[in-house]
């Protein structure tokens, strides 16, 4: 029968509808993974390689902000900034959603929205570019970013007030008292302190992160200083779930899909509801945790300078918090959209009804073929092309940690201790030489991601 190969390629074209362009779990995995054994011109390689078929235009945003993180862990820090302006620029641009694309969105997927970023992925932009500049010596340019990153949190903080969890960002303002504190402006660092003491006191409970206490270091002009800063872990990834209820007139079902690849589950939709002849799909995201071992570090300069990082940002937890205070609003779209889309295929069924009944015959075995034929092509496609948005910046770390300890000036051999949640040693980590200046903060940063 001509129409059964044309059927299932329709079939699977639909199942596969939106998932150009959205980077896929492997990708993400595959990723971090290479991130994990820090393998960072393979990692970057692989953002290439996948930047017009897992990316695509719509996501454009993501690519350049995975990009500019893999190298920034790489310390090609000048190149960093290159890749986060070109994200940042683009997230300005996308500001203000245009009205055609949140029409699309409603009657489709979330996907066919350029994407624009989330607030706290905003936030970070502007946090890794000061970092960028802090570790290239260049603080004029660092203390900008700080103060980009005020006048969106500021605005921010307006626009939210108490509808989102996130409405100011602790670590960023943590960053912002201790550059202009660099810098000299003793004013700004004591009222970005300030800031960030006070959005760590909600973080406690919107976050469980609790207030990082440090020792200040002696103000006699003898010491220096070195942060050390610690990114840990995988952040989750989004994974699309659906719920689907299908029917015909002799059975029905209701199914959930399980963890699986977006593509997987839009065909398996697809082919229930085609194969039933009615189906109402709803999708909604869901986080998932890949796994990571080290829970903490410590830092040890010769057998005198011991400090355990505290946790300054568990972006984890904010990430997920912000995904569950848009769960409401996603799950409604998801309804609207799979009502629509019911009503529009039950619509072109039964136009196709009389469509095989005039050119069949109403009593022709070919007019019920042609009716369960165009039925199952209707409802099928209308289950393929429900997907919920599962992107995300999915090469950030789970964490932010720091240690502040106050060192003699010279060159020291720093060693990191990286820890379980038990407390086992899982790894070490020798900077060598590392130079302290006296009166100075020096900064060091690492990635771990396994």
């Amino acid at each position: 029968m001509r129409w059964a190969p044309r059927m299932a390629a329709a079939l699977m074209a639909a199942a596969l509808a939106g998932c150009a362009g959205a980077p896929s779990s492997l990708s993400k995995q595959a990723l971090n993974r290479l991130i994990a054994m820090e393998n960072y011109p393979s990692a970057e390689k692989h953002l290439e390689k996948g930047k017009q078929r897992q990316y695509g235009r719509k996501n454009m945003v993501l690519f350049y902000l995975d990009k500019g993180m893999v190298q920034h862990h790489a310390a090609k820090y000048k190149e960093s900034g290159q890749s986060f302006d070109k994200a940042q620029s683009r997230m300005e641009e996308l500001y203000t959603v245009s009205l055609s694309q949140a029409g699309g969105m409603i009657l489709l997927n979330d996907n066919i929205m350029d994407y624009a970023g989330e607030p706290f992925e905003r936030t970070l932009t502007n946090v890794f570019r000061a970092l960028n500049y802090v570790f290239l010596g260049r603080l004029d340019e660092a203390l900008v970013e700080s103060r980009k990153v005020e006048l969106f949190l500021d605005e921010l903080n307006r626009k939210m007030g108490k509808k989102n969890s996130y409405k100011d960002d602790a670590f960023a303002r943590y960053l912002d008292f201790l550059l202009y504190a660099d810098a000299g402006k003793t004013d700004d660092a004591r009222i970005s302190l300030e800031a960030a003491m006070q959005a760590y006191s909600w973080y406690a409970s919107a976050y469980n992160t609790p207030t990082p206490r440090f020792d200040s270091p002696q103000e006699d002009g003898r010491s220096g200083e070195l942060v050390f800063i610690h990114y840990n872990g995988i952040i989750p990834r989004k994974v699309s779930k659906t719920f689907q209820v299908a029917w015909n007139q002799a059975v029905a079902i209701a199914r959930s899909s399980p963890d699986t690849e977006a593509g997987d589950s839009r065909f398996k939709n697809a082919l229930a509801a085609g194969f039933l002849g009615h189906a109402v799909t709803v999708s909604y995201p869901e986080y998932v945790q890949d796994s990571f071992s080290i829970a903490s570090s410590e830092v040890r300069i010769g057998s005198s300078a011991v400090s355990s990082t505290r946790l300054m940002e568990d972006i984890s937890a904010i990430a997920s918090k912000s995904l569950a205070e848009r769960m409401a609003g996603a799950v409604t779209r998801s309804i609207a959209r799979a009502t629509v889309k019911y009503v529009i295929a039950e619509s072109a069924a039964r136009a196709a009804d009389k469509s095989c009944a005039q050119r069949y015959g109403k009593e022709a075995w070919q007019t019920t073929l042609c009716r369960q034929t165009a039925r199952a092509f209707a409802h099928g496609t209308a289950a393929a092309t429900e997907i919920a948005d599962t992107r995300g910046w999915s090469s950030l770390p789970a964490q932010i940690r720091m240690a502040r300890l106050e060192i003699s000036p010279g060159r020291h051999d720093v060693e990191v201790h990286f820890k379980s949640a038990s407390g086992q040693l899982i790894s070490t980590r020798i900077f060598k030489d590392v130079e302290i200046t006296q009166s100075k903060r020096t900064y060091l940063a690492y990635r771990t991601a396994q």
